[in-house]
């Protein structure tokens, strides 16, 4: 994008003119859709150069650029490992890395096309992966649950925490019980920020409510709980991120997926411009610590905080252990005494702790810290309390 186009854009922006509209007029400066960002018809007029020179030498296309793979030293701590089963004309599965910004919007590491779905294959794709990106191994990966991948990632992978993507696991439950009163229950089972004995109570409950105790499926994904069950996920950072796949030909396949990669980048765009631009309206009674966090977090992200930061008020410390540089508060919910959570501090390094593990599952201070901050009186949102990515 030129210096011309970002003026153009914030100017758009000011105006309240919605993304697709300034992407389409966008594209209208330039001739199409196809001609914003990188040239995919130039890359597919290449491939069906070479497979006219040899026939059957393509058989699976990775494809990532050069913004792709700056993306990814930023943000490739945490992947999606999607493959849409939907075919092109060519039958060939399309397989998308994706991952999430300090938007919180989902970015597009690369996307393949293959010809067969193999471990080999699925090995292959994942090599080229780490080839494009200059040998960085993620921290977390999200697959599906089919086997071939996951014994991909296993074979490369296999120091990587692995876990698997939640709405394949919905969409199972929904085919494997047609219950959907089941599925909405699995699925805040699944996904609900539980400590480990709390999930096991409520997925015993669960499964009696139902009267599934003898379905094999049932019994099989309790097995494998410590890849799907957010409560075995805690103090992990893991995200989900999705992209739809198409059904095109490959030309179309190119176009198309160029054009939604360019639409995802202007959604980006326009989150720095609200980041740096927008001041959102004080809401909590920390008036402080809320500008401080405007200040140090993506606009969303300070969003998803500020529930936290209004929560710290319903929370009192009901015991405090002074050891030379390190504290330990005792904090409780106010009314809710049989409700403790623990959180160390240490002065030297000032860094936070807290048992419930949310800092370390979703890189957002908890009520918990919070609170902690109130009562030593510190008006910022320490360092140690800011993820880099």
């Amino acid at each position: 994008m030129t210096e011309a186009d970002i003026m153009q854009m914030m100017n758009m922006l000011k105006s309240r003119i919605s993304t697709s509209q300034k992407f389409g007029l966008l594209a209208s400066q330039v001739g199409g859709y196809e001609f914003v960002g990188y040239g995919p018809r130039e890359m597919y007029n290449e491939i069906a150069r070479q497979r006219r020179q040899v026939p059957g030498l393509l058989r699976n296309l990775f494809w990532s650029d050069g913004i792709s793979q700056l993306d990814y030293q930023l943000f490739g701590d945490i992947i999606a490992f999607d493959t849409t089963y939907k075919k092109n004309k060519y039958s060939c599965p399309l397989v998308i890395f994706s991952g999430v910004n300090h938007h919180n919007q989902t970015i597009v590491f690369a996307a393949v096309l293959i010809v067969e779905e193999t471990t080999d294959t699925y090995i292959w794709l994942v090599r080229q992966l780490m080839f494009a990106m200059k040998g960085k191994t993620p921290t977390s990966i999200i697959t599906d649950g089919a086997m071939v991948i996951r014994n991909a990632v296993r074979d490369i992978f296999s120091e990587v925490r692995h876990r698997l993507c939640a709405w394949h696991f919905i969409r199972n439950a929904t085919s494997n019980i047609g219950n959907p009163s089941f599925t909405s229950k699995f699925r805040k089972i699944m996904l609900g920020d539980y400590e480990i004995s709390v999930f096991k109570r409520k997925w015993v409950q669960l499964i009696e409510e139902f009267d599934l105790e003898d379905k094999p499926w049932v019994k099989n994904m309790y097995e494998e709980k410590h890849i799907w069950a957010t409560a075995y996920k805690r103090g992990l950072q893991s995200v989900v991120a999705r992209y739809a796949g198409s059904q095109y030909d490959l030309t179309s396949f190119v176009e198309h997926f160029q054009r939604c990669v360019a639409h995802l980048r202007l959604k980006e765009f326009n989150a720095n411009y609200e980041s740096i631009h927008g001041v959102p309206v004080m809401q909590t009674c920390i008036e402080l610590l809320e500008r401080f966090a405007i200040e140090v977090y993506a606009h969303e992200i300070f969003l998803l905080s500020r529930p936290f930061l209004s929560r710290a008020g319903s929370m009192r410390v009901l015991n405090i252990e002074n050891n030379n540089d390190f504290s330990k508060y005792i904090v409780c919910k106010h009314g809710r005494p049989d409700f403790l959570w623990t959180v160390d501090f240490h002065q030297e390094e000032m860094i936070f702790m807290c048992s419930c593990l949310r800092m370390e599952s979703f890189g957002i201070p908890c009520e918990h810290i919070v609170k902690v901050l109130v009562e030593r009186d510190i008006c910022e949102i320490l360092p140690s309390l800011v993820l880099d990515r």
